[in-house]
């Protein structure tokens, strides 16, 4: 059986065989990240840290993820991708290990540290997995845009729904072997999907033609300037409600356990993922360029949290119903920019465009879950909704200045 898969792995194409490997790399690498995210949330909150103090555990996270984009698209072009991925890797196993010291060791400083070096960590990966992807589809092909969409909305759908899985395997590992037990079983497995990666991908994939200067990394296409700030303005609408406020909201009010919060998020994730795949038929329904679609999806994004806040938040079902339909919504918003940032991207060095773009997506994550901790703390979940709702439609309103026709990079 297994000499059969091996042989059959062998036998595909060299395109589809670094597709399935960095896709599986970027499962592992997610799966161990959502699980650390939940990890740290619920052990955090269970010890007595506020909302503000929990959201604050994870600055440095996301703070790192700018510079990292930034850096890291750079030194892909340079080095190549898998160069790139595999130090991500490596950093999130020296995260998880800084997190295995004894539970009086775990001060806010040394959390934070770690949460850094996870942060670069997960950075790195992505934007290696998502640049890799424009280097491997086939550009000779009639229906090169629709293939490229197709394997975007594959890989971003397929990670995402691993960490949904990992928000519930984060909850379950809290209650069946501790916080520190589960920070070492997810250390074993990363340190195993390493070594495969190190042996197995392709040395210079991804990497440019000429050396680019670090100025570079700085983009001058309107196009994905534009694309960058509706992104922002994107995870920040979900990061402000979603990272700290509902878990604790959910907690504290309706006293839901650990167990139970983690599994909502997890099926959230996974769902979300889930649409993300399906999101180029989704897309599909509505006809015009990137400015028309990117607006509308936005426009049809931002009535649902405003709706939410005006709804009592003490029907928890409301909640929930509201949650899922933000993720359907949600999803085909965040699949359509995925795609659109690899389809505008500079084929040569596509990867200093893409961490361009996605340190805009780290700075939306950073100013979302700030504001996540404090709106919570001092004014409710109310407020986290409203100014969700606002952030949505400052993005649908950037999206005007998108090309009016898919012109790629």
């Amino acid at each position: 059986m297994t000499e059969s898969l091996g042989a059959r792995f062998k036998a595909l194409p060299f395109e589809i065989r670094q597709y399935l490997l960095i896709t599986g790399n970027y499962w592992a690498f997610t799966l161990t990240d959502g699980a650390l995210r939940m990890l740290v949330v619920l052990h955090f909150h269970q010890l007595g840290y506020s909302p503000l103090e929990v959201a604050l555990l994870f600055l440095f996270y996301e703070a790192f993820g700018v510079v990292t984009n930034l850096v890291g698209g750079w030194l892909g072009a340079r080095l190549g991708l898998n160069r790139t991925m595999n130090v991500g890797l490596g950093l999130q196993l020296v995260a998880l290990g800084m997190l295995m010291v004894p539970s009086a060791a775990l001060s806010v400083p040394w959390v934070m540290a770690a949460q850094a070096l996870s942060g670069i960590a997960k950075d790195l990966n992505k934007m290696s997995a998502k640049s890799a992807v424009k280097v491997l589809v086939p550009k000779d092909s009639a229906n090169a845009g629709s293939a490229l969409y197709h394997w975007v909305a594959i890989l971003t759908g397929s990670k995402n729904a691993l960490k949904g899985a990992g928000f519930f395997l984060g909850g379950a590992l809290l209650t069946w072997i501790g916080f520190r037990g589960a920070v070492i079983a997810m250390a074993v497995m990363l340190a195993i999907v390493l070594g495969l990666s190190l042996v197995r991908l392709k040395a210079d994939l991804g990497r440019g033609k000429h050396k680019p200067k670090f100025t570079e990394v700085f983009s001058k296409s309107r196009a994905i300037n534009v694309l960058s700030a509706a992104r922002f303005c994107l995870f920040a609408a979900r990061d402000v409600w979603f990272v700290v406020a509902l878990p604790v909201f959910l907690y504290d009010q309706h006293g839901w356990s650990h167990w139970t919060v983690g599994g909502l998020l997890a099926i959230w994730v996974i769902g979300y993922g889930g649409v993300q795949t399906q999101a180029p038929r989704l897309t599909g329904l509505i006809k015009g360029g990137p400015r028309v679609v990117t607006a509308f999806w936005a426009l049809a994004l931002a009535g649902l949290p405003a709706l939410l806040a005006l709804l009592s938040l003490a029907e928890v079902g409301w909640l929930v119903a509201g949650l899922l339909a933000f993720g359907v919504l949600f999803a085909i918003n965040s699949s359509w920019h995925s795609y659109l940032i690899v389809h505008f991207a500079r084929s040569d060095g596509v990867s200093m465009d893409v961490g361009f773009y996605y340190m805009a997506n780290a700075m939306g994550r950073l100013a979302g879950t700030v504001l996540s901790g404090w709106l919570y703390q001092v004014y409710g979940l109310s407020a986290c909704l409203w100014v969700s709702a606002a952030l949505v439609a400052a993005s649908a309103l950037m999206a005007l200045a998108l090309p009016s026709q898919q012109q790629a990079g």
